[in-house]
């Protein structure tokens, strides 16, 4: 009896350290003050020639020099690109871009018309992390001269003291949780192999269906057996739908616990897939020339 009080009260303290901690988290994040940029001139401008370089030669442009990046505000850079370029492209080889170079500042981005700065297209960055779907994506650039602007947003402070009230929210959310968790330990056991059962439903795409954990794509009533690196090649694919995967990502991501990176082993094994795919015509695995592949899915 003395033993399952004491384990309550530790769970309870823990719920309430635990609430603390996520109250202090919502305070931090919502109401966001200036702080130093968590990144540097030379870093944004190396991330943004970089894009600037894979957008023309997506294009076939692997010619034309890239102007100087300059900073025409504080938080604001600008590239002009003198050409048209894939806009449906940008998002993936940007924010790649800005990975590589350990820049995670939030940030918007600008497409401007050369002659008169005016704003042609644009979105933020969390449309393309949390919802692979750009604000006016899909458009086409016709013939012109363009500059690619990026606006790094206002960053999180590192610490603020969060207000009694904080507290006593934490302290009624632990409580409430606390007794969430006894009703449910006394519920009956039900199928514990739920969450497994459901993983192995698989990842549906286009017409096919690919289940990672038993190494195994469907294509309409066809079934195909993947080797282990077969389903985490597909698995990078169906995760990144209609973006452009550049070869280094794809081998750093499903080759890098080898220690040797072959870039044949890529074309390899997207021939296999795509043999595989072949029979749902709503799937198709292209070759952006010089760049990656990328995986259209109707």
């Amino acid at each position: 009896m003395k033993g399952n009080l004491i384990k309550q009260i530790a769970i309870f303290l823990a719920l309430l350290l635990g609430s603390g901690l996520l109250m202090q988290f919502v305070w931090q994040v919502s109401e966001p003050a200036p702080s130093p940029a968590a990144y540097s001139a030379e870093k944004v401008n190396l991330a943004l020639r970089r894009t600037a370089h894979l957008l023309l030669k997506e294009s076939g442009d692997s010619t034309t020099r890239i102007p100087p990046v300059s900073q025409t505000g504080e938080r604001s850079w600008l590239v002009p690109l003198n050409r048209s370029f894939s806009y449906d492209s940008l998002p993936a080889i940007l924010h790649t871009s800005f990975e590589l170079h350990q820049i995670a500042t939030p940030y918007n981005v600008g497409i401007l018309r050369c002659d008169d700065g005016q704003l042609l297209l644009g979105y933020h960055f969390a449309d393309h992390v949390q919802n692979n779907d750009v604000t006016c994506g899909g458009r086409e650039l016709p013939p012109d001269c363009y500059q690619l602007q990026v606006t790094f947003l206002t960053e999180t402070p590192a610490s603020r003291p969060m207000p009694v009230t904080g507290w006593l929210i934490s302290a009624v959310l632990a409580v409430t949780l606390f007794g969430i968790g006894k009703k449910w330990s006394h519920r009956p056991a039900q199928t514990e192999n739920s969450d497994q059962e459901r993983a192995s439903e698989g990842i549906t795409f286009g017409h096919s269906r690919l289940d990672v954990n038993n190494l195994a794509l469907y294509c309409g009533a066809v079934r195909h057996h993947l080797t282990y690196r077969e389903a985490k090649l597909l698995h990078l694919f169906v995760q990144h739908p209609n973006q452009v995967l550049e070869r280094s990502l794809i081998l750093n991501n499903v080759w890098a616990d080898e220690g040797v990176l072959v870039g044949r082993s890529v074309d390899m094994f997207v021939s296999r897939l795509r043999k595989m795919l072949r029979d749902d015509p709503s799937i198709q695995l292209v070759a952006v020339h010089g760049v990656g592949y990328r995986l259209e899915v109707g």
